[in-house]
């Protein structure tokens, strides 16, 4: 008796009856761009995602996701993260937030990125990747965490989005396969920054640009922040989801400090360096940028100079 069931790699190309054709279109130009993380060699369709043609390593694919890791490691809180606000920071009807964030830190254009393949460094739950996509690049997403389901779930009736769990320090990608790779508030949560800066350039065509967005070392603010720090990275996902919703009422005692005539911008100001958090309108997003702040295990910041260095020692100019 003949079996109707589906391998894991014929779901993730056919997850939408109206768009399994193009996702298996992107799917076969996007297999002889990767490579076995474990030999370097070439990989082939296998029936639980990828097989390693010379090694036969297997790479599975599940949820839509072809995963090159078995753990989240240090990324384990950006997984509760974005599993819990999985859609707060996709642009909708009444706001492009995300898209003007991602134009004024790449400086890309929708002109640019149509028909290109984009590389997104640490997709998260697809908020950067859904503007490409958007303007209509072919974009891969790769994020260490578990985010990278909800990337998957986020954004799998786009017929021009792939997107892979992986770690930047280990990417299974042959060089010269982008034309374009950004990476938006995310390498300065690794264990190092310029290390993992450093693997991207030669995945880039000739030509191509990348772009990356780190925090400032020249902002005040932080110093506060990261006295706290040293307490909140150890709470667990849940105890410290809890905290900032305890301190979430801070947002309107600083709206308020802002009226008093003469001095309400000092005071607000004084309690927002005494108490550094998210100051979004939307209480979702408060709360979402507030736990992104203060849950990372690595989150470093970068001087201009220390950065220009960087693109120099890799031939970008």
């Amino acid at each position: 008796m003949a079996s109707n069931t589906t391998t894991p790699a014929e779901e993730a190309v056919s997850q939408r009856s109206s768009n399994s054709d193009s996702r298996a279109a992107l799917f076969e130009r996007l297999v002889p761009m990767l490579r076995c993380l474990r030999c370097k060699g070439d990989v082939a369709v296998h029936p639980s995602g990828l097989q390693c043609r010379k090694c036969s390593s297997v790479f599975p694919i599940t949820n839509g996701v072809l995963r090159f890791v078995e753990s989240q490691g240090y990324a384990g809180n950006f997984g509760f993260e974005w599993g819990k606000y999985a859609r707060t920071q996709l642009d909708g009807e009444i706001s492009n937030l995300s898209e003007r964030q991602f134009i004024e830190s790449t400086g890309f254009s929708p002109a640019e990125l149509q028909g290109k393949w984009v590389l997104d460094i640490g997709c998260g739950m697809g908020r950067f990747a859904d503007v490409a996509s958007r303007w209509g690049a072919n974009v891969v997403g790769i994020d260490l965490s578990l985010a990278a389901d909800v990337a998957a779930r986020n954004l799998c009736s786009r017929d021009n989005v792939w997107i892979c769990q992986a770690s930047v320090l280990n990417l299974p990608f042959l060089e010269q396969s982008f034309d374009y790779i950004y990476s938006i508030g995310v390498l300065h949560h690794t264990p190092d920054c310029e290390q993992s800066f450093k693997c991207l350039p030669k995945l880039l065509k000739p030509g191509g640009s990348i772009a990356i967005w780190l925090y400032s070392a020249y902002v005040r603010w932080y110093r506060m922040s990261d006295v706290y720090r040293k307490l909140t990275t150890k709470l667990s996902p849940k105890s410290l989801h809890a905290l900032c919703v305890a301190i979430d009422p801070l947002y309107y005692i600083h709206r308020g400090l802002r009226w008093i005539p003469g001095i309400g911008s000092v005071l607000s100001g004084a309690l927002s360096y005494a108490v550094p958090m998210n100051m979004n309108p939307s209480r979702e997003w408060r709360l979402l940028d507030t736990f992104d702040w203060y849950s990372p295990v690595y989150q470093s910041k970068h001087t201009y100079e220390e950065v220009f260095r960087w693109f120099e020692d890799c031939g970008l100019r």
